[in-house]
């Protein structure tokens, strides 16, 4: 089967300063990839890359055989995004921004129906859904635009840091989510500080650092490589 995201010999270019230095990967039907690495180590720039917000300097990304850089609109369709910052409307409660959202993304309205229960499902919220977002605390609002991010079932969601603000608890039942979503065949592209979360959720990783793709494999062959106990050996070593 094809793979859904490639990304060939990718640069991005901030004046002078190469962000990224002709990395390339792959991403297949309902594999989990995890992008690690240290601060500007050039993940979250491939990360919007991929997502159709930066365009690439030079390079290629296609997704699902649709040339990113062509036809960004048609990408669009394909994926989700869910950045590290992810804000959300706090003038609405959780229910009517997650029907938004069905409802922009889904014409049909039984689509959109669907969605939505299936935001209810994965935001798990209960009965603070029909309390406005403002009143949210940070690791409620981050199961929120989770929730919106996965709901609609793209083809490629885009996670970076999902877990982020979460307890232990809920950033299991996150990482429980993503690896469901996955074997029902949606692929993800993630960037996460946590090691154990990467080695839980991912099918493979890729070590960046400086921009350059240092090392790509499953969690087992990257630790093998470095001579590592864990990921977060691995990454030291790529780190420094």
């Amino acid at each position: 089967m094809a793979d859904v995201l490639v990304v060939d010999r990718l640069v991005k270019r901030y004046g002078h300063v190469e962000a990224v230095k002709g990395i390339s990967f792959t991403v297949a039907p309902g594999e989990v990839f995890a992008l690690i690495g240290p601060n500007g180590a050039g993940k979250t720039t491939t990360l919007r890359t991929v997502a159709t917000i930066l365009r690439p300097t030079s390079g290629s990304v296609t997704m699902a055989g649709i040339d990113a850089l062509a036809r960004p609109a048609a990408v669009r369709e394909l994926i989700s995004y869910l950045p590290e910052e992810a804000g959300a409307y706090k003038h609405m409660t959780g229910e009517s921004y997650l029907r938004f959202f069905a409802e922009v993304f889904f014409a049909d309205p039984e689509l959109a129906r669907a969605a939505l229960v299936t935001g209810r499902r994965i935001a798990s919220l209960g009965d603070r859904l029909g309390d406005r977002l403002g009143s949210y605390s940070k690791g409620m609002t981050r199961k929120i635009v989770l929730a919106r991010a996965l709901m609609t079932r793209p083809r490629l969601a885009i996670l970076d840091e999902p877990t982020s603000g979460l307890d232990v608890l809920n950033a299991i039942e996150v990482r429980d989510q993503v690896r469901k979503f996955a074997a029902e065949g949606m692929s993800v592209l993630l960037s996460s500080h946590n090691m154990l979360e990467v080695e839980y959720v991912s099918d493979r990783v890729g070590l960046i650092s400086r921009g350059e793709l240092r090392a790509v494999g499953t969690p087992a062959e990257v630790k093998e490589r470095f001579g590592a106990a864990n990921l977060e050996q691995a990454f030291v070593a790529v780190a420094r």
